[in-house]
């Protein structure tokens, strides 16, 4: 990893048992991703618990790489869990080590981006000002979005015009149907 671990707790004290599982799997996730840029762990007594009993467990795992969005995995123990601590730290790493290999798998262009999971569009009409939009779907029809919306931070790249790819989202929004992610398609703009 380019940056040291960091790992902290709230609310609880750590053991050096738990340092060392977490030191452990972070090791692993190194090996394993060797692009790994760093990793933030902190682990957390949520809420108090009684007088003498064993407080429940939340974990917080971020592991960075290049290109992607941070990975963040978060976890509580459960009540009726039997307050396996290391189980806690165990299953959380376990969903950053699949997040990681989807990344990685698709970082190589093994797996597409769910390219299917939306449709093409193109910009119809656009309020930069009050940071919204509206961006017009062959089978969705007019779609409001927001600069939200927009992955990348690229809302400000926009035009009337630009196609774009879309994901619908399942509620509707101020404006009626709402799309809930917005990506430019290569600059690419529709012939009129």
């Amino acid at each position: 990893m380019q940056k040291p671990l960091q790992l902290s707790f709230k609310n609880i004290e750590g053991s050096e048992a738990m340092k060392a599982i977490v030191r452990d799997r972070v090791g692993r996730l190194d090996r394993l991703y060797p692009k790994l840029v760093g990793c933030r762990v902190v682990i957390e007594a949520p809420h108090r618990s009684a007088q003498g009993a064993r407080p429940p467990l939340g974990i917080s795992v971020e592991a960075e790489i290049p290109g992607k969005p941070l990975i963040v995995v978060k976890d509580v123990e459960e009540r009726r869990s039997p307050r396996d601590h290391a189980a806690v730290v165990n299953r959380s790493f376990d969903v950053v080590e699949r997040k990681l290999d989807e990344a990685a798998r698709i970082i190589q262009g093994e797996v597409k981006a769910h390219e299917a999971a939306g449709e093409t569009g193109t910009i119809s009409r656009l309020y930069p000002e009050q940071n919204y939009g509206f961006v017009e779907a062959k089978q969705a029809g007019s779609l409001y979005f927001t600069r939200n919306a927009v992955i990348d931070g690229r809302f400000d790249e926009l035009a009337v015009g630009t196609m774009v790819h879309l994901t619908l989202a399942t509620g509707e929004g101020p404006m009626g149907p709402q799309a809930s992610s917005i990506r430019l398609l290569g600059g690419d703009r529709a012939v009129e």
